[in-house]
């Protein structure tokens, strides 16, 4: 067990250095010049220069990416080219609302889809079985943004339930962050409630037709017990794929429901950096992202030898 998490760790290191260079070449090679947009419009070439030459823009690339590097590895992200502040304490600021909704979009898909996922597979064919299914193709099919906004209207200026935007971080009071995240959240989770309780269905249909699963049901075993202990356990891998997926994808995919719900995370730190071509933001932003996916990715496939002793070896 050791050996294949450490085998799966190490695996890991190639992934980030190639992220780190890609992301480096992309933003030196793509039109734009951060030194114009500081400097401004009225700036002349002399006073363009002495910027490039103070942010090392003027250093050949590979100085330029080995410093970049260097930097990284004492915990130094830069500082921001345009606000002149830390870039890591700018991303820390941020990324606590971002993981608080993301956190509770997963608990609340997750408690719904499985479940979900599960009766309509056991009722295959039957009204559960095409409600659910309905379900799933509706959650696809309508942008994210119209979710937030029908929710809004509804619950925010109807029925005046929760407020219209913004966020209050927990250690603020758990009824004020639970009321301006469950809008949000539920906008989220409509999306990943229905990925989920897709694949959790597919899955359980294909164990339910499992010689074991007759052979359990042939034995008196309780039903609830051959659907959740022995088919939900055995389908469980793919499942978890999509739960981690569905993570990773909602810590660098929310720019669209922080701006309607006016959260401050790191989506919209995202997008204000690439609008202001503020290297620095981007590239730390950029190698989070991928930080986030690779451990996700680490701890789905360890989790994988829980469910399937067989992937240890």
């Amino acid at each position: 067990m050791l050996s294949y998490i450490l085998k799966r760790v190490l695996a890991t290191v190639p992934v980030m250095i190639i992220v780190a260079v890609f992301v480096f070449l992309l933003l030196r090679l793509t039109p734009g010049d951060p030194a114009a947009i500081l400097a401004g419009d009225a700036a002349t070439p002399a006073q363009l220069e002495r910027i490039r030459d103070r942010l090392g823009l003027n250093d050949p690339l590979h100085i330029q990416f080995f410093t970049w590097v260097f930097q990284m590895l004492k915990g130094d992200l830069g500082t921001s080219l345009i606000s002149n502040t830390d870039v890591g304490g700018m991303i820390v600021s941020r990324l606590g609302p971002t993981i608080n909704i993301a956190l509770m979009t997963i608990v609340i898909s997750v408690a719904l889809a499985v479940p979900m996922g599960v009766i309509a597979a056991w009722r295959h064919r039957t009204w559960v079985d095409f409600a659910v299914m309905s379900f799933s193709v509706l959650g696809f099919s309508i942008p994210v943004f119209v979710i937030g906004y029908i929710f809004i209207q509804i619950f925010a200026i109807e029925l005046r339930w929760f407020p219209v935007q913004g966020y209050t971080a927990p250690s603020a009071g758990l009824w004020d962050f639970f009321s301006q995240a469950i809008l949000p959240s539920l906008t989220l989770a409509t999306i990943y409630v229905a990925l989920i309780a897709r694949m959790t269905r597919a899955s359980m249909l294909e164990v339910l037709g499992e010689d074991y699963i007759r052979t359990a049901r042939a034995k008196g075993v309780r039903e609830n017990v051959v659907l959740f202990r022995h088919a939900l356990r055995n389908a469980a891998v793919p499942i978890l794929t999509i739960i981690g997926t569905g993570f990773a994808l909602l810590i660098s995919g929310v720019v669209v429901t922080e701006s309607v719900f006016n959260i401050p995370g790191i989506g919209r730190l995202t997008v204000d950096a690439i609008l202001a071509r503020d290297y620095p933001v981007i590239q730390a932003m950029i190698l989070l992202t991928a930080g986030i996916y690779v451990l996700v990715n680490l701890i789905i496939d360890v989790s994988y030898s829980f469910f399937d002793p067989r992937i240890r070896y």
